[in-house]
């Protein structure tokens, strides 16, 4: 089954896919980041939005939100979930709005699906020109040099009497710009087993390499992949929080160019 068979398909069970995931501690991490580099303002963007539930929080923070994902079937979830909210079908390597955003995020490590340099660089020029002065640019990352190929991460979850498990983990083999998240669903119904596999490509690199991309168009600050507290990176662990806040001058003009 194809990437997008698999996110489209089964965009009814990516709820359940992410039911592990603390919604409300990263959200707030992020609200805390954004109110000590960012410029105060409420206007935000979800890059690889999903089924919107980090807008969710950030539309009862005050914010008025946006949402963006190639994904239709996980927009309409979004909007049902987020009514408040503007979503748009788009790819986040290539993406403007009449309108600009004091805080654009990137949850759950999706700055990789970029998909290669190339289209990383575009997403983060998209970023730096839908960003207002002062705008800040949050996501999360992994170190393509600190990649554990054998480690998985997983977890079980009843759902209208079938029994899912959710394994996820990142391969790289190295060298080279690419990467993977492997990803695996099991549905048991009645003693029926079904099972899906598939690996997501994604963009491979490490962190000195992104703060070099980043630099000319932002201010970087690595934090610990930490969303119960507010710790620097400490240069070692392969998991980090990238703060970016606008650069204005000449360095970020002419990368534009």
């Amino acid at each position: 089954m194809s990437t997008n068979a698999l996110y489209t398909d089964l965009s009814g069970y990516y709820d359940l896919m992410c039911a592990d995931i603390d919604y409300p501690a990263q959200s707030h991490a992020v609200k805390r980041l954004h109110q000590l580099f960012g410029n105060g303002g409420q206007r935000h963007l979800d890059l690889a939005c999903g089924t919107g539930p980090h807008i969710r929080h950030f539309l009862d923070f005050g914010f008025q939100c946006a949402g963006l994902d190639i994904h239709q079937p996980m927009l309409d979830k979004a909007q049902q979930r987020c009514p408040e909210a503007m979503f748009s079908v788009g790819d986040m390597c290539d993406f403007q709005f009449d309108t600009s955003f004091d805080l654009i995020t990137c949850f759950l490590y999706s700055i990789h699906y970029s998909q290669g340099l190339d289209k990383l660089r575009g997403c983060i020029a998209s970023a730096h020109r839908a960003l207002s002065d002062n705008g800040l640019f949050c996501f999360n990352a992994v170190d393509k040099t600190r990649i554990n190929n054998a480690l998985y991460v997983g977890h079980s979850v009843q759902h209208e009497g079938s029994e899912f498990t959710f394994r996820s983990g990142w391969h790289y083999v190295g060298p080279g710009e690419r990467q993977s998240l492997r990803l695996s669903i099991h549905r048991s119904t009645n003693g029926v087993d079904e099972s899906w596999h598939d690996e997501h490509p994604m963009v491979a690199l490490s962190f000195p390499e992104l703060v070099r991309l980043l630099e000319p168009w932002f201010e970087v600050t690595l934090f610990e992949h930490d969303y119960e507290r507010i710790v620097p990176w400490d240069g070692e662990s392969g998991n980090a929080i990238f703060v970016c806040v606008k650069r204005q001058g000449p360095d970020s003009v002419g990368e534009a160019r």
